[in-house]
């Protein structure tokens, strides 16, 4: 079960970033707690196996460094710094000892497949040990199916939850149009053992919601950025994820 403090806290997407507070950063994790916000984080794996706090494949957009997180191993991802900050990239062991079970937790595996398949389970494994033993809020969620279904596995007494949202082609244009369809339908909610679902705010009137949430599903929902698009989200989620302005 999803504990309720993700129902009543909101969550900020990335930590609570800005200037000085890169997105996934000790800075701007410290920010959300200190805000009492909730926080989401992303984990990618590095080459030797570390689960690491960073939202992209690429180095690109967030360093000064180029090449994909997983062609790095974790010492070395370490010492790169997050652009506009004096911060490096941490790893979730650190992170999970910086919130402590101070707020909720939001952990989303990043697709290690490429295409939404199975072929993943290190990054899982690396979360799955470094969570054993922690006890804050914590809850997990991929867009891949496969990954909750290893965590099932791996860590069955922490909550998991699907991200979902339209699958629209402009936003996936390498998955192909049949698993596409089939994601849309979010159809392995119940065979992955999920507790909650995180769906794309614009599309929370998909029948499937709905039909989630009337079953007491907790629905949450991303990526908030005004006050306006907050209240409209509200309407059907028990939650948010939001950025770029104080929920």
């Amino acid at each position: 079960m999803l504990p309720q403090a993700f129902r009543d806290t909101p969550i900020a997407h990335r930590a609570y970033h800005g200037p000085g507070a890169p997105e996934n950063s000790r800075a701007a994790i410290r920010a959300a707690i200190a805000t009492g916000y909730g926080i989401e984080i992303d984990l990618q794996l590095s080459a030797d196996g570390v689960a690491m706090v960073f939202h992209d494949y690429e180095l690109d957009r967030l360093t000064g460094a180029s090449g994909t997180v997983r062609m790095r191993g974790a010492a070395h991802l370490q010492q790169i710094g997050l652009s506009g900050s004096d911060e490096t990239i941490p790893t979730f062991a650190e992170v999970l000892d910086l919130v402590a079970g101070q707020v909720p937790l939001l952990v989303e595996l990043k697709d290690q497949d490429g295409a939404m398949g199975d072929a993943l389970g290190p990054l899982e494994e690396a979360t799955a040990r470094d969570l054993a033993g922690y006890a804050g809020p914590v809850a997990v969620m991929s867009f891949n199916p496969h990954a909750m279904a290893r965590m099932a596995k791996l860590a069955p007494d922490v909550p998991r939850g699907l991200t979902t949202c339209a699958y629209e082609a402009a936003h996936w244009p390498t998955l192909p149009d049949a698993r596409r369809a089939a994601l849309r339908t979010i159809p392995d909610f119940e065979s992955v053992g999920a507790s909650f679902i995180s769906h794309h705010w614009s599309d929370l009137g998909n029948p499937r919601v709905a039909e989630l949430k009337a079953q007491g599903t907790p629905i949450l929902c991303w990526t908030i950025r005004s006050p306006d698009d907050e209240a409209q989200a509200r309407r059907i989620a028990d939650n948010i994820t939001f950025e770029h302005y104080p929920a």
